[in-house]
C-alpha cells in the first residue's frame, strides 16, 4: 500500500483506524507530498483585535463552516462561555453535506463531545477529546464533495457570551473518490428507558435472570440506519433512576434484517470494553472508557464510549444497533446517547430532536430499588 492511500485513496475513515492501531502510521506519512489545500473557519476577532468568539443569543443559529467542496473536515475546536448552566444540552450542532435538506448530524454539542450529562469532565479518545479547560475536540475526518454546513443553534433561553471556535478542513483539487461515505451522527434518548416491570429487588433475582430476550425487543436503539455504510461507534450516558448496577444488559447489532443478531454481547461494560461494573475508578483509552463512573444507587451517573476504529461493523442495506437497559430491559434508567456512523447518502430519517427541558437529565418516579419514594 503506498503511503498516500492513509490520506486520500482509501476510504477517509481508515485514517483514524490506521491511527488508533499503529499511531506511528502518522509519522511515516509526513514525508509525502499532500495534495490538499489546508484552512480554516475560525471565530477569530476579524478586526484584527482580540475578540476572538461569537455570540449566540437565545434562539440564533450561527453558522461556523459554510464551504464548497471538494473537502475533508479534519479537526474541530469548540470552546464556550455561558451561565446557562445548561448549555451542553441547549446548543444544538448541525452538519450537512452537500447540500441535503436534513443534517446527517444532529446533537446537543456536549453530547456529541461525550458529555451526555450535560456536565464535563475530560477524557481522551482517539476520535473525541476533552482537555482542560472545558476544551472540546473532534478529530473524525468529514469528507464532502460540493459543500459542508456545520451550525449551532442556541435552543435555550440565555445568551451565549463567548463561543469560541476552530474548524481545520481540507480543499481538494480534484473530486473524492465516488466510494467515499459521508460522517453521520445522531443524538437519542430514553428518558427514562421503561423496564417490563419494577417489581424486582436485584440483579440476581430469579425473575431478572431467567427473562430471555433473543429478538432484542425493546432494548435501547442507539441507532437505525439504511443505505450502505459501517458504524464506528457511540458515546452514551446513564443517570440511574433505580439501585443497583445498570449494565447487565447485552448489545445486540442487526445487521441487514436480521431478526436474530449477528453480533451478540455479554454485558454492558463488557461491550465498553471493561469489566466487573468497571472497577473501581474511572478509565479513559483510545478506543474505549468509562470516563465518568457512579456508584451503584438512584441518582449515581455515568458516560462511556466505544469506537469501532479496529473493525468498523458493515452494513449493506440496514443496521439496528441496540444494548439492553439491564438484563432482557428490567431496568428503568435514563440513557443519552450519540452514535457515529459513516454511509451513502441519502441517509434515513432522524428522530425528533426532544425539547430541551425533556434533554436535561433527571431522576424520574418509576419504582423498583431505591425508587420507591422518587
Amino acid at each position: 500500500m503506498k503511503q498516500r492511500c492513509l490520506w486520500f485513496i482509501l476510504p477517509l475513515i481508515c485514517v483514524a483506524g490506521a491511527f488508533a492501531q499503529d499511531p506511528g502510521a502518522a509519522l511515516a506519512a509526513l514525508p509525502q507530498s499532500k495534495d490538499y489545500v489546508l484552512k480554516r473557519a475560525s471565530s477569530y476577532d476579524r478586526s484584527g483585535g482580540n475578540a476572538d468568539n461569537r455570540q449566540i443569543a437565545a434562539g440564533e443559529t450561527l453558522a461556523l463552516l459554510d464551504e464548497a467542496g471538494p473537502g475533508l473536515v479534519g479537526h474541530i475546536w469548540i470552546t464556550i462561555a455561558s451561565r446557562d448552566p445548561h448549555h451542553l444540552k441547549a446548543l444544538v450542532l448541525r452538519m450537512y453535506w452537500d447540500g441535503e435538506a436534513t443534517p446527517s448530524v444532529e446533537a446537543p454539542i456536549g453530547d456529541f463531545f461525550g458529555l451526555g450529562l450535560g456536565e464535563y469532565f475530560l477524557y481522551q479518545s482517539t476520535p473525541l477529546l476533552v482537555a482542560p479547560e472545558k476544551a472540546l475536540n473532534c478529530f473524525f475526518p468529514m469528507p464532502f464533495q460540493k459543500h459542508a454546513r456545520i451550525t449551532v443553534t442556541n435552543e435555550g433561553s440565555e445568551k451565549v457570551d463567548a463561543f469560541y471556535f476552530n474548524i481545520d478542513y481540507r480543499s481538494y483539487p480534484r473530486p473524492l473518490p465516488a466510494d467515499t461515505l459521508y460522517f453521520h451522527a445522531q443524538y437519542r434518548q430514553a428518558a427514562p428507558n421503561k423496564g417490563w416491570t419494577n417489581q424486582w429487588q436485584s440483579n440476581g433475582d430469579a425473575l431478572v435472570n431467567q427473562k430471555k430476550n433473543l429478538t432484542g425487543e425493546d432494548n435501547y436503539v442507539w441507532l437505525e440506519a439504511t443505505g450502505r455504510g459501517h458504524f464506528v461507534g457511540v458515546t452514551m450516558s446513564v443517570l440511574e433512576n433505580q439501585d443497583g448496577w445498570w449494565g447487565e444488559g447485552d448489545d445486540m447489532f442487526f445487521i441487514d434484517g436480521e431478526t436474530t443478531p449477528s453480533i451478540n454481547g455479554t454485558g454492558s461494560e463488557d461491550y465498553f470494553s471493561g469489566a466487573w461494573d468497571f472497577g473501581s475508578h474511572p478509565f479513559s483509552y483510545p478506543l474505549f472508557g468509562a470516563p465518568v463512573k457512579g456508584d451503584e444507587s438512584a441518582g449515581s451517573r455515568s458516560s462511556v464510549y466505544r469506537f469501532h476504529l479496529d473493525s468498523p461493523i458493515p452494513f449493506t442495506k440496514s443496521l439496528r444497533a441496540t444494548i439492553e437497559h439491564g438484563h432482557a430491559n428490567v431496568r428503568s434508567d435514563n440513557y443519552f446517547s450519540v452514535a457515529y456512523w459513516y454511509q451513502t447518502e441519502p441517509h434515513g430519517a432522524f428522530p425528533s430532536l426532544p425539547p430541551l427541558d425533556q434533554r436535561i437529565p433527571r431522576l424520574y418516579s418509576v419504582g423498583g430499588p431505591g425508587n420507591a419514594g422518587k
